[in-house]
């Protein structure tokens, strides 16, 4: 797609064709059916392998991913200015900074995201909870009738709970007791964590572009994240629900229409943001869906049916949306319509 994010070619592969292996063949494919130079390659972290980076540096193609790893020793791009901030469609504040990697060619950009921050917050707290909860019933257990208390069983039961919450279980310090390989005492402590708040929310992005300005990478790596909550909202009002075609045309077919529904989803959203509103499509839906169309029926003394429609006023934000895209605020006023009774059929 081009930089408004129109499709301008598309292609259906087969089910099984796992992306970081076709890459190559895929990207080619699309330059190929597109333009004359080689376009600027977005991805997700799933298929940003160093093994696929270096072979679109090889093949001359730039890229932008998500950063498999998050980078630790790394130092701000340019130290006389501060992290940039800005808002997303739903007004949350996100950070960004370019940064430097030791040792990498490739430009780094630090990105720290207040909503990302509150649930991961959330989420690790929770783990720490279900994880204390679990040791604290394994502790239990050498002092219960019947519990677990051979050292061996011990540990394996431990093991297991700590696979079962790894993000929790590298903060905590674990200790057992034994005696003739029996455990006798577990006990447990969080670390010591004085800035673990100012690493939630944070993730990188890597591109292969040189010299752009934070706001510039964030715009370019932002359509993928629209595009992809887009198909998620169509999916919900298109009910694109998993089916399962005895015909590869009827395949085709299902998924062409997930297509030119983002299409005229994407030319909505294109006429908006000309005019400042960036709403998403969800949000777009909900504004939306304030207007409604009123029917009511009612039966005359000639046993006709008789029934009225009406159409809602839109509010505020209703008809900037429409006259930002040109439409009718109000498709009709009032409709009428008499049905005759079936008898006189």
């Amino acid at each position: 797609m081009n930089a408004e994010g129109f499709v301008k070619y598309s292609k259906i592969y087969e089910g099984n064709i796992y992306e970081a292996y076709t890459l190559l063949a895929t990207i080619e494919t699309l330059s190929a059916n597109t333009n004359t130079y080689k376009p600027l390659v977005v991805i997700d972290a799933g298929i940003a392998t160093e093994e696929n980076l270096a072979m679109l540096k090889k093949k001359g193609y730039d890229y932008l991913c998500v950063s498999r790893t998050k980078l630790k020793d790394f130092k701000v791009a340019n130290t006389a200015t501060n992290p940039i901030t800005i808002t997303d469609n739903r007004d949350n504040k996100i950070e960004l900074q370019n940064v430097i990697k030791q040792g990498c060619t490739d430009q780094y950009m630090y990105i720290r995201s207040q909503m990302k921050a509150v649930k991961e917050a959330s989420m690790e707290a929770r783990y720490s909870k279900h994880f204390e909860e679990e040791l604290a019933q394994l502790a239990k257990a050498l002092h219960t009738k019947g519990g677990t208390k051979k050292i061996i069983k011990v540990y394996e039961r431990l093991g297991r709970i700590k696979e079962r919450y790894p993000a929790a279980n590298k903060h905590y310090k674990i200790v057992v007791e034994e005696n003739n390989k029996i455990a006798t005492l577990l006990t447990y402590s969080r670390n010591p964590l004085p800035n673990i708040k100012q690493t939630h929310g944070v993730y990188f992005l890597r591109t292969s572009l040189k010299n752009k300005d934070e706001e510039t990478i964030w715009t370019i790596y932002n359509t993928l994240t629209e595009i992809e909550a887009t198909f998620r909202t169509l999916k919900t009002e298109l009910n694109l629900r998993p089916v399962y075609h005895q015909k590869d045309c009827r395949t085709q077919a299902h998924i062409h229409l997930g297509v030119l529904a983002y299409m005229v989803v994407n030319t909505i959203r294109h006429k908006l943001k000309q005019k400042g509103i960036h709403h998403d499509w969800k949000n777009i839906i909900r504004i939306m869906n304030s207007q409604k169309m009123v029917t009511t029926s009612i039966k005359n003394d000639k046993g006709q049916i008789i029934i009225i429609e009406k159409c809602s006023q839109p509010k505020e934000q209703v008809l900037e949306i429409y006259n930002a895209t040109k439409y009718k605020p109000t498709p009709f006023t009032m409709r009428k319509d008499v049905v005759p009774h079936s008898n006189s059929f």
